[in-house]
Order: structure tokens, then sequence, then C-alpha cells
């Protein structure tokens, strides 16, 4: 009931609610969404058996789509009639329809397999039947473009009636084709949200919409700002997880990353976009995307946008840290970056009198935990190795067996927060230390690798508290 109000909303004209014949629960289903009041119109499916055309009347629809195979190899191999007995029926499930004051689409199911005189046959019959529409459905998705294109053209220039095409998307060519239907004269496209159906699917609403809005200049009823939510609507229902890329209505739909595209992007969005299509007539929001392709316009754009104002050196160093932490294979979040972008704002200026320069960790469970650390202090490169409880413990007593003939330092506190979910989840560590003299100073980092941002983390407490 929630997916056929959100229809209603987005302003589809009618919704297929379901085929009430096939159980109790599917005819209580449409009975229930054709007595709600929508404002479009609601059609039951039935094959032309009278006793499914009846269950459709029962459920009080406002239209019955009527289905039969005209295809030889459906025809013959399923429902088993002749060709003219296929006629009849169709005939007379369409009076049936008409009988009772109610709107009649019939299709030809397989209809792009079946022989073409015959088809044309079958449409005129119903037609002189007093139908109201006809489909044309490509039941497996076996049509090319330009053979849809002079299909639908040579029906239309044989009927009277407007014709309606189903496309299904077993080559992903469901929404191309019913393009090209409507080129061709078309007047009526089924289609499913988020491209959901048998196999492969069917024409995705989203994209048949946009591109007819966009790129024909055509007109629907369909108020485009509803396309996305209505499409996270279904997903969250069905359980079928929308993919990311999907057009129009995927996660990255509206996603930059690379340097280049989102510095155009910021700059004027129809650079790295179509223009005839943006975020906000869908619904949906554009997005920069973090990453190793990232450059250093949307990271500054990022983290100005929550007050964060790096010099160019930390914006340099935060952009780094970002695509080192992305090659890993890593996610970047915003809660990421800013816990990158706050470590490095908070390092002390100036040169750094302690460096990491190298790290290795060796650890297992009938392997006691061991590092190796190459630093450089004061531009002298020196190394130390050690173990551990585990290989941040080890990484820290490396670290310390170097710096202990520099400086007196005791770790005072020492956390360890995951910053987002997941196993990749950015680390960051926090760590207070205190020197001889009881000074103390807290310092963190923040790494896809939770042993560098510990050791890193530690540096940085020693840098600070020998300024």
């Amino acid at each position: 009931m929630e997916i056929a109000y959100q229809l209603d909303k987005l302003g589809v004209d009618i919704i297929e609610a379901g085929f009430p014949i096939t159980s109790a629960g599917d005819k209580k289903s449409v009975k229930s969404i054709a007595n709600t009041g929508l404002t479009l119109d609601v059609c039951g499916l039935a094959r032309v058996l009278t006793k499914d055309l009846d269950a459709c009347l029962d459920c009080g629809v406002d239209m019955i789509h009527t289905f039969v195979s005209t295809s030889d190899i459906q025809r013959i191999h399923t429902i088993k009639k002749s060709r003219e007995e296929v006629i009849d029926m169709a005939v007379t499930s369409v009076e049936h329809i008409k009988d009772h004051g109610v709107k009649c689409m019939f299709s030809a199911m397989d209809a792009t397999r079946t022989d073409l005189d015959y088809l044309l046959e079958v449409f005129k019959a119903v037609e002189n039947a007093g139908c109201d529409i006809i489909n044309v459905p490509d039941t497996v998705g076996v049509m090319v473009p330009s053979a849809m294109y002079s299909l639908i053209k040579n029906i239309n220039e044989n009927v009277n009636i407007p014709i309606d095409v189903h496309c299904h998307n077993d080559f992903g060519l469901a929404v191309a084709n019913s393009l090209l239907a409507v080129e061709a004269g078309a007047r009526q496209v089924q289609v499913t949200i988020n491209g959901l159906g048998e196999r492969a699917g069917n024409a995705d609403l989203a994209q048949t919409v946009m591109s007819l809005h966009s790129m024909y200049g055509a007109k629907t009823n369909i108020n485009t700002e509803h396309i996305f939510d209505t499409s996270q609507l279904v997903e969250r229902y069905t359980g079928v997880r929308i993919q990311p890329h999907m057009p129009i209505v995927g996660e990255n739909a509206f996603a930059h990353e690379s340097g280049i595209h989102t510095q155009g992007v910021l700059e004027r969005s129809d650079t790295f976009e179509p223009g005839i299509m943006t975020p906000e007539m869908v619904g949906h929001t554009r997005r920069i995307v973090l990453g190793k392709h990232a450059g250093k316009h949307a990271v500054k754009q990022s983290l100005e946008s929550v007050g964060l104002h790096p010099t160019d050196k930390q914006l340099i160093e935060i952009l780094n840290r970002i695509k080192t932490i992305a090659d890993k294979g890593k996610r970047i979040t915003d809660a990421d970056l800013y816990a990158v972008a706050s470590v490095v704002l908070g390092k002390t200026a100036g040169e750094e009198r302690i460096k990491l320069k190298e790290l290795s960790v060796m650890t297992g469970n009938i392997t006691t935990p061991a590092a190796v650390v190459k630093l450089v202090i004061n531009g002298e490169e020196m190394i130390s190795s050690n173990t551990g409880i585990g290989p941040v413990d080890a990484a820290l007593n490396a670290v310390r067996n170097i710096i202990g003939e520099h400086v007196k330092v005791k770790i005072k506190d020492f956390r360890i927060e995951a910053i987002s979910g997941g196993s990749d989840a950015l680390a960051e560590v926090t760590i207070g230390v205190e020197n001889e003299k009881g000074r103390i100073v807290t310092a963190h980092s923040a790494s896809a690798d939770i042993v560098i941002a510990s050791v890193d983390a530690l540096i940085t407490a020693i840098n600070m508290l020998y300024k």
C-alpha cells in the first residue's frame, strides 16, 4: 500500500497492481489498492480466461490487462492452441471486459517473436472488438533498438488505437528498445522501479523517464523530483539492492572523484554532468567522492564546508594521506577525511625533529609479535627492532628503543577508535606522553593501518613535547 501511494505521488498513469487469480493474497492486495481512491488507474493482469477476467472485475480495477501467447514457439508448446483459437480467445476476452465497462489493454505475449502478418491480424481483431490499447511485449528481450523501431512503426501504420510496449532487459536493451518504440509511435511504456522484473528485469522507470524528458524533450506526468525517494522505498521493501553505478538513482550517479572532474563540477556542474539532467531534478544529491583520484579542490571544498581551513602545505599532506589510504582499497568517508585533517592540522608548525621512515611488523597465532622501525632524528637515520604483546605494542617498543637514547618519555594514555564501520574502518589513535619533567601532551593520528596510526601518534606527541 505504501508503494502504491508513493507511485501515485510520483505521478505514474497506471499501476499494474497484481495478478488476482494467482492467489487470495494477490487478489486482496489488488482490491485494496483499487479501493484507496488513488488518482492513477489501477490495472489487474489476466490471461484470456473468464475466471481470470472476473477475478480482476471483482477487485474493482480501472483497467484489465489481458494476454495470450502469439508466437509459434509459445503457442504450440505452452498453451497448445491453434492460431485461430488464439484470436477467438483474445476477442472473447476483450468483449467480456468491455461489456463490464472497464478499460482493456491486450498483449500479444512474445510479440517480437511472432510472425508479423499474424501479429497484425491479432491486433486488428482485438481493435475491432473494442480494445482500448494494445501492448507489444519483447517477452524474452531479444530485440535490438532498430528492429524495435521498425516493428512498432509497422504496427502503428496498421492499427488506430494507442500502442504500449513492455521490454525485458536480457541484453541490457530494455530502455533503448522502449525509447525507439516511442520514436516509432508508441504512446505508453511499461516500466518498473529500479528495473525489477523477471530474469534480468524490465525497462527502468528512472532511465526511461529522464531520457524522454531530458534528451527527447518529451513530457510525461511523472513528478521527477520523487524518482530517487521512490527508488529508495522499493529497495527497502524488496531487499534488492541498487547497484552504486546504476544510472540516475545509484549512489554514484552524481558522484565525482577524479580531480579534473571535481574541479570542473565545483566551478560549474555541467562541465562533467549532462546539464540537461541534474541531481535536483530527480531528488538526488551531488557528491564529491574522496579517493586515490581526488584533487585538491575536492578536499579543500569538503574541509571548508565544515569550517576547516588548511594551508596549502597542510592541504597537500592531507591529500597525500587520503591517497595512500585509498590505494590500499579503503573507501574514504567524510569521517575519515575529517580524522586525517584533524591530525594534520593539529601538528606543530615547523620542522619535525623525529620522522618515521620505515615500519614493518610480523605477527601470528604462533609467532611472537615483532616490529622493525627506522626513524630519522635530527637528520640521522636510526633503526631498531623489538617484540611486544601484539604488533602495536611491538612497534611502539621499537620506537622507544630509538628515542630512549635522545629523550625520556612515558606513555600515559592510549586509545583506539574505529571511525567508520566495516573491517576496513579507519582507526584513530590517541596517545598521551609524559616527559621527565612531568609535562604531558596528547596527539592523535588516523590510518587504515592501526600500527601506523599508533606509531605516527606517538612520534607526533614526542615532537610536540620537545618543541
